[in-house]
């Protein structure tokens, strides 16, 4: 018996999704490079776009703007690094005694709190508490694991110095080309359906990913200030990683809020008005992210559900690693677009009626 038509297209654009996956899947050791040039030739395409309306070459205008951008990042990289990199050194040569420290401080007030109970129910406790360390541990070191191995070519610092530049000024010269071919392959018969849903894909990655690098620097600035200011040793480097990883939806807030109390109460302590200012940076950096800024520069376009992104981070560290991290919410926001585009259709469909 043969397939509907519309069974037929569906099955197609299935199987294609499919085996874009498998292959990005087969070769996620070496996609980040591409990956990452690719994102930047996508966030700067536009600047190109104004040089060449005002008559200068496709190919000088890209040669133009990606040397600005490096050079503006090189800059900031080199400004920061020294102290980033002194920084990290210091704590990781601290991180014994600091342990140390915390165990000593905090374990007789963990023990008199344990002491109000009974024997058996003390040891339920400490047993329930140790497997669930135990496997919090284990699933972070499982993730990190899989950043690691997954994004073993950001490593590579020669590689990724080369691949990802000039595989965005290859992207930005020929951006005209690539979208034109794009547009060649559409089936006709759908022409307009397809064109509206790339468009709506469009605005939704661009505004998220522009808003949300403007997001991170406000907040990396914020934070590093905000702790260096109150006395908090490391404070600024906390601050700019956390700001940095706010482009993953919750890993910045998470390790910055974690991070910066625990060396709060190791460095202050019994000063909780220190701790608690400490606290507040991170509590009024999240009120400016989720009330200002992010309504601001990035809206509701990715119209996802927090669950549903945090599966997409969970499911990309997995599967891809540190590739996969990157680029969980930006292929969830697609399968949002579709997904919506799919109930719309569904909804108009004389089956639903």
């Amino acid at each position: 018996m043969p397939l509907a038509p519309s069974t037929r297209s569906l099955l197609f654009w299935l199987l294609l999704l499919a085996g874009v996956g498998f292959l990005a899947w087969v070769f996620n050791p070496v996609l980040f490079p591409f990956v990452a040039g690719i994102a930047i030739a996508y966030f700067l395409a536009p600047a190109v776009a104004f040089f060449a309306r005002h008559g200068l070459a496709r190919w000088l205008g890209a040669l133009f703007v990606l040397s600005a951008f490096l050079f503006i990042a090189l800059a900031l990289m080199l400004l920061t690094w020294p102290m980033i990199s002194t920084q990290i050194g210091a704590l990781i040569a601290a991180l014994p005694d600091y342990a140390s420290h915390l165990r000593e401080q905090y374990l007789p007030w963990a023990q008199h709190w344990l002491s109000r109970f009974l024997p058996e129910d003390v040891e339920k406790i400490r047993s329930a508490a140790t497997q669930t360390t135990g496997d919090a541990v284990g699933w972070v070191g499982h993730a990190l694991r899989g950043l690691v191995s997954g994004g073993f070519v950001l490593l590579d610092a020669v590689g990724l110095a080369i691949l990802m530049p000039v595989t965005a000024f290859y992207v930005l010269r020929d951006w005209d080309k690539l979208t034109h071919a794009v547009d060649r392959l559409i089936p006709r018969k759908h022409y307009d359906i397809i064109r509206e849903q790339m468009a709506e894909i469009n605005q939704t990655l661009s505004g998220f990913l522009r808003g949300q690098a403007i997001v991170c620097l406000f907040l990396g600035l914020f934070y590093s200030a905000g702790l260096a200011l109150n006395g908090l040793e490391y404070g600024a480097t906390v601050g700019l990683v956390a700001g940095v990883l706010t482009i993953i939806p919750y890993v910045g807030t998470v390790f910055g809020w974690v991070t910066s109390v625990l060396l709060a109460a190791v460095q202050f302590e019994g000063d909780w008005l220190r701790i608690g200012l400490v606290f507040a940076v991170f509590a009024v950096g999240q009120f400016l992210e989720g009330y200002v800024l992010t309504p601001r520069l990035v809206g509701q376009r990715i119209g996802l559900h927090p669950v549903w992104i945090l599966f997409a981070l969970i499911s990309g560290i997995k599967l891809m690693g540190f590739t996969g991290a990157l680029i969980a919410v930006p292929v969830a926001a697609v399968v949002g677009v579709l997904v919506r585009f799919g109930v719309r259709q569904y909804q108009s469909s004389s089956f639903y009626k």
